[in-house]
């Protein structure tokens, strides 16, 4: 189905690309300003959603520039998107993300949302005690993202694989439903879905904080398409400096942020602010340095990218610098400084 999705909307490109800011047929606003950005979102209690529950783009770029929202399951669904030619900015996790940029995606990431932690992680029914114990069990996770990297690594470090545990394909939303049904064991997934199985009796196995302490981290991560950044860089530093501005609240005035984020995801403020605790939020000066956008992110990508390839998910790994230009730290280091 999502092959189907993906063909369709590249079919209908012609229709759909002129929504973006970066096509030929948009016409620059005054000071070069896009006529209109499409953001490609995820329910997750991030920046994000604080930027965009409190419409700081909206302001930022006036009335000149629309802004749309385009609400996406996964990152999967979101790289599809960029590659119809229908979003400019989305969210992937880290993993869709080095997919992306080995199968030639024209996209660059200029954030990190977020360091996930324990807001992922592998949460079992009753009766299974450890990760070994998922042999012949069947276990649901969204496709080409964080959370089905972070699976595979798991249950490799276990001596298993997909053959002697039935893996399948599911959306978060889909996930709560299967599992409420009794249709799986036990899935691998992010927060708001994954308190939700914790709240039904879910037993946490493995979350994705320890499995970052053994070399597998995983991100929420901006992209933006290489067309948009070289046709309005400014747009994207505006972009970069919002999503800025949100780590800020979260770190200064946690409650006025958790409330943000509890509206978007129609939760408590208690609950948003659970949630945000399970994630590491990381400034736009830290992002600058060798641990993350000019070092340690582009190493990742390359890394996750060898093991998806070494565990049967893709293909062709691209040379290492590939993943190192993809990286662009250009558009943190312009946010103004206070």
């Amino acid at each position: 189905m999502r092959r189907f999705l993906a063909a369709a909307a590249a079919a209908a490109l012609v229709l759909t690309a002129a929504a973006c800011g970066g096509d030929d047929e948009d016409t620059a606003a005054a000071g070069g300003k896009p006529s209109k950005i499409v953001i490609g979102y995820q329910q997750i209690p991030n920046g994000d959603l604080i930027v965009k529950h409190n419409k700081w783009l909206e302001d930022a770029f006036g009335s000149d520039t629309t802004i749309e929202w385009k609400l996406f399951d996964s990152g999967g669904s979101v790289n599809e998107a960029i590659q119809a030619g229908s979003v400019d900015i989305g969210l992937v996790g880290s993993s869709p993300a080095s997919r992306g940029i080995s199968s030639g995606i024209k996209y660059r990431v200029p954030w990190i949302f977020d360091v996930i932690g324990e807001a992922e992680a592998l949460v079992v029914k009753g009766g299974v005690t450890d990760v070994k114990s998922l042999k012949g069990k069947t276990i649901a996770t969204p496709f080409a993202s964080t959370s089905h990297y972070s699976l595979l690594a798991a249950l490799q470090k276990a001596g298993l694989d997909s053959k002697s545990v039935k893996v399948i394909d599911s959306e978060p939303d889909a996930i709560l439903a299967a599992w409420k049904r009794g249709d799986i064991d036990g899935a691998y997934v992010w927060n708001p879905v994954l308190a939700k199985l914790v709240a039904d009796g879910g037993k946490t196995l493995v979350t994705s904080a320890e499995l970052a302490k053994e070399g597998k981290t995983t991100y929420d991560l901006g992209v933006v398409t290489d067309e948009f950044a070289e046709k309005y860089p400014d747009a994207v530093t505006t972009w970069v400096t919002q999503q800025d501005k949100a780590v800020k609240l979260i770190r200064d005035d946690p409650t006025a942020a958790s409330e943000a984020i509890a509206a978007e995801l129609s939760i408590s403020a208690a609950e948003a602010k659970a949630q945000m605790d399970d994630l590491i939020f990381v400034s736009a000066a830290e992002q600058t340095g060798n641990t993350y956008l000019s070092g340690g992110l582009p190493d990742n990508l390359f890394a996750t990218a060898e093991f998806n390839k070494e565990v049967g998910q893709i293909t062709t790994v691209r040379e290492e610098s590939a993943y190192q230009d993809a990286v662009d730290a250009t558009f943190a280091k312009s946010v103004p400084k206070e």
